[in-house]
């Protein structure tokens, strides 16, 4: 506890009881890990059972390497997977400890009794704000409540924003994790801001302005953006368009949001409306790039978003995204390129030819002299000018870096280095890896002594060299009729062509076609002279149609593209592919065999003092706390601002007394990323006031004893005066369904547990879900038909439970607030030809071949045409499903979970135990048998000579009529096909 700060305590204090069940609610960065790692190693005592649910494997492993630090090592933090059988899992409870268990498994083992629940110490309970009625976590309460009473249950979250959105949000959540008590801690919390306001860091506020170039774009996008959302608005004019706003579009949760909105009725939403969706989307991202990628890059990006807005699947080019075709988007696309280089009106192929002995002399002269000029390299085409635009926020790091180092060099001038904790590593905090290894490629190959503005050249050179070298392969691979790629990453090692094998698997990667042309070309090329001074192909670029946009935007970027393309074509390939090889090479690699490797290996690989260190680094979640609290750095570069790791700095901050800590702050003014940032806080400030608001006002739920109203209620329900006047026996054994272990990953066995149906767990062969004896469900979502349909498992599904149930049922479900339809309406008439194939039917019915655009609802009734008792439910949501299911059982016998089981299984002991290997593989060659039934197949027959010796109508009787057929007929006959 020495480590906790004061408020860390206060909260302890009141949460740790384990006599109690609470909901903690806190401001993210404030610690929330530390407190859920001390309550554990509080809570983890011999004989007592506690389980952490729903934490994600990062968090699993970080949250047990945080105990064994603090002490829980013998066993500690266990993690119960799927690659631990049912018999260990049992052992491994009983024996007691902390426990991370999958919320899959976890349901099952309570379901099944493999886990103890009354032995249960207690629960803790992450990600709070992601439970719903629907998700395992609420069954798993439910579970825990039935039979345990008296453990506790601690329930955790920092996502207020989360918990804001619908009706009474915060009773719903308490409500599923049957909870009384909330705790909520915000920023503005008295105990936390005392606690952070003592010990404060230096910190320096540094708003940089964009470029012009950039404020130019970001204004054009904020102007499409705009206009998206106002089309967006008057197209749907049923929408709550409140939160419709472009500071609420800066947030990724503003897709989900608009999604939402649209899901009941995106099956009638035209396609214009989709495209205003995405787009929103597409120029979030843009705004985003424009702060993080390179010029280059985000260059690239707009070339490849033309490429799939301009040209449809059928290669009908048309513009699809209204915003591309306005003046906004003139202005992103033409100065974008002008950040990168410009072309003249003009541009003539680069000459090419051999250096004679003289040049090379000449050559060498200069340089023994010291006098050898900036030249234009031989790659670079001529009429492109080099711009090379740096990131504005690259010279300012080099600047805080400078400043950073100069303070430390005074610091141990004055005084030891052990005078004060902490260490010298300069720490720089980035958004996302991409943005960090920019950085860094930055920081090593800047030139210090370059003016401001120029200190990033050489890298930026290397991107243009990078650029030219993917628009030379997108050329290629255009005239080949093969896709293109995206502009590789130049930080990785190698050359221009490791980029492009890593992108589509080395010279494997590329087609035999693309291999034989680069070959020929390259003898075309050694059996010629290159000449400087050629002119360039007529041909070649007399293929190429000259665009009728060349005025707008789109049209200047594609002639452009041709023109470059052209410059590439008109040239020699071998020339050509040394020259961007020598100039792509990563100069860092090092030569073992010239250097003496035990004299140069610490310059090289040693280790580097602190004083010495930059460490960039992406922000994470809580384990920065752990990296902040090892490093203990004194200077801190927050690159791009984020609240939350702010708060971690003033946790930093506050656990080490004496720490003199600097911190850099860095953000591009009058930017999204200025607005986002205090957009943010104030979101998070109104959430925690509505939560607060809520609180005061909220109604606590009343929560009944299920285990014991259970029996009376499954009397009352069995008693019908329709039965011979309800003179009927009256039964007590309470309804009950079987389902299969897979199906533990939707929601619907949650909710038949929550209307009072007992579920079984059990390992299925034929069927989802068994209600009856005689009634058998296959349960399919919208996605997985579709699937089922193009592979032809459905109709192998669908014959088996026609084989061994009287009722075979299809449960087609919908999700809930979904289009509560099977297609689009606008595309209909536009189906591609599915690739699954059902068995030819021999009896005169239709086949799927004779269909030329099958749709969904035809697949459906050629279904039905197969298989004439098969039913078909049709459920709105999970919700509908459990009131049919309820409706089916009614006055109807209850299932056999060990019948159900043995159905579709083996009878055979040795069947799939790899006694009868060669038979099985045997029969699984004959059509009609299956993986899924060859198990059963063995069950029915001693040996495969009796399968032979069968009649037609027995081997359909254990395969079905059309696999028995044509199984049938394949041993007899030599006909049919293989399945």
């Amino acid at each position: 506890m020495s480590s906790l700060l004061p408020f860390h305590r206060a909260i302890l204090e009141r949460i740790h009881d384990p006599t109690t069940s609470d909901l903690l609610i806190l401001a993210r960065g404030l610690g929330l890990r530390r407190i859920i790692c001390t309550m554990m190693k509080v809570y983890d005592t011999p004989g007592s059972t506690v389980l952490l649910v729903n934490a994600t494997p990062e968090e699993e492993s970080e949250i047990g390497e945080e105990l064994g630090i603090m002490g829980c090592r013998k066993p500690g933090l266990r993690v119960v997977g799927h690659e631990i059988g049912s018999k260990e899992r049992q052992s491994m409870y009983l024996a007691g400890g902390l426990f991370s268990v999958t919320s899959r498994i976890l349901v099952v083992d309570m379901l099944q009794g493999d886990i103890p629940t009354d032995r249960i110490t207690g629960m803790l309970v992450l990600h709070a704000e992601r439970v719903t009625p629907l998700v395992l976590e609420a069954f798993i309460v439910r579970l825990y409540r039935e039979k345990n009473t008296i453990g506790f249950l601690k329930a955790f979250t920092d996502e207020p924003e989360h918990i804001t959105s619908g009706m009474s949000p915060l009773k719903n959540i308490m409500k599923e994790l049957h909870l009384r008590t909330v705790h909520i801690y915000p920023r503005f919390q008295e105990d936390i801001k005392k606690t952070l306001e003592r010990r404060r860091a230096d910190v320096i506020e540094l708003s940089q302005n964009m470029s012009e170039s950039m404020a130019d774009i970001h204004h054009a996008i904020i102007q499409c953006m705009t206009a998206t959302l106002g089309e967006l608005k008057r197209s749907n004019s049923t929408l709550d368009v409140d939160d419709f706003s472009v500071e609420n579009a800066y947030f990724r949760s503003f897709d989900v949001v608009v999604r939402r909105q649209l899901d009941s009725v995106w099956h009638k939403t035209g396609p214009k409306t989709k495209q205003l969706v995405t787009d929103l989307g597409i120029l979030r991202r843009l705004l985003l790039y424009l702060l993080t990628y390179d010029p280059f890059q985000f260059h690239a990006y707009l070339e490849t978003l033309i490429a799939t807005n301009t040209v449809t699947v059928m290669g009908v080019k048309q513009n699809r995204s209204p915003w591309m075709i306005s003046d906004a988007a003139h202005v992103i696309f033409e100065v974008a390129k002008r950040r990168c280089y410009v072309v003249s009106s003009t541009m003539r192929a680069a000459q090419v030819e051999e250096e004679d002995d003289d040049d090379e002399l000449w050559n060498t002269v200069d340089e023994i002299t010291g006098e050898v000029g900036e030249t234009r390299p031989k790659w670079l085409p001529q009429g492109v000018e080099p711009v090379l635009e740096e990131l504005p926020k690259w010279n300012l790091l080099a600047d805080i870096l400078e400043e950073a180092e100069a303070d430390i060099l005074q610091m141990e001038s004055l005084r030891k280095p052990s005078a004060s904790p902490g260490s010298n590593v300069v720490l720089v905090m980035a958004s996302s890896t991409r943005t960090c290894t920019l950085i860094s490629e930055f920081l090593s190959t800047r030139d210090a002594s370059a003016a401001k503005g120029s200190q990033a050249r050489p890298m930026m050179m290397h991107k243009l060299r990078l650029y030219l070298w993917w628009k030379r392969k997108l050329s290629e691979r255009k005239q080949d009729g093969l896709p293109g790629f995206a502009l590789p990453d130049s930080s990785g090692h190698g050359g221009p062509n490791q980029g492009y094998e890593r992108m589509y698997g080395g010279k494997e990667g590329i087609s035999a076609a693309l291999q034989r042309k680069d070959k020929e070309k390259a003898e075309r090329a050694a059996s010629r002279r290159r000449v400087r001074g050629g002119a360039p192909a007529a041909a070649e670029s007399s293929k190429r149609p000259t665009s009728v946009q060349a005025a707008t935007a789109l049209g200047t970027i594609r002639s452009e593209a041709n023109s470059i393309a052209d410059f590439w074509a008109a040239q020699s390939t071998d020339d050509l592919d040394a020259a961007l090889a020598l100039a792509l090479e990563d100069k860092t690699l090092v030569n073992f065999e010239s250097m003496e490797f035990e004299s140069e290996f610490d310059s090289n690989y040693g280790l580097l003092v602190p004083q010495q260190t930059v460490l960039v680094r992406p922000y994470s979640n809580d384990s920065d706390d752990r990296m902040l609290a090892e490093l203990q750095p004194r200077f801190i570069v927050m690159y791009e601002p984020n609240m939350d790791f702010i708060r971690r700095i003033e946790v930093y901050r506050s656990s080490n007394p004496g720490l003199s800590l600097r911190v850099y702050h860095m953000i591009y003014g009058n930017s999204c990323e200025e607005h986002k940032y205090l957009a943010g806080i104030r979101k998070e400030k109104d959430s925690f006031q509505r939560l607060i608001k809520e609180r005061a006002t909220m109604v606590l739920p009343i929560f009944e004893e299920r285990a014991a109203n259970s029996r009376g209620e499954a009397i009352i329900k069995t008693i019908s005066t329709r039965i011979a006047g309800g003179r009927r026996e009256v039964t007590t054994e309470p309804a009950q369904v079987i389902v299969d272990m897979r199906e533990f990953r939707s929601t619907l066995p949650s909710l038949l547990h929550a209307s009072s149906i007992l579920v079984i767990p059990a390992t299925l062969t034929v069927g989802d879900y068994i209600l009856t004896p005689d009634i058998c469900v296959e349960r399919k979502s919208l996605p997985d038909l579709i699937s089922s349909f193009n592979s032809g498992r459905l109709y192998t599904q669908c014959e088996l439970m026609s084989v061994h149930y009287k009722h075979p049922v299809l449960l087609i479900e919908f999700e809930e607030d979904k289009a509560f339809s099977l297609e689009i309406v606008s595309e209909i008439k536009s189906h591609a030809k599915p690739t699954g194939k059902y068995p030819p039917r021999k009896n005169g019915g239709p086949g799927e071949s004779e269909y030329s655009s099958p749709m969904l609802q035809s697949k459906i009734v050629l279904l039905m045409l197969s298989f004439p008792r098969l039913r078909i439910i049709w459920a709105s949501s999970p919700h509908a499903t459990a009131e049919m299911f309820a409706d089916l059982k009614a006055n109807m016998p209850e299932p056999d979970p060990r019948k159900a089981i043995a159905i579709g299984a083996e009878e055979d002991p040795d069947a799939g135990a790899g006694v009868n290997a060669a038979a099985e593989e045997l029969l699984r060659c004959l059509p009609g048998i299956t993986a899924k039934n060859v198990k059963f197949v063995t069950g029915k027959i001693k040996n495969v000579q009796e399968l032979c010796e069968m009649s037609l109508v027995e081997v359909q009787g254990i395969l079905g009529i059309e696999p028995g057929k044509a199984c049938w007929e394949f041993m007899h006959r030599g006909e049919g096909k293989n399945s």
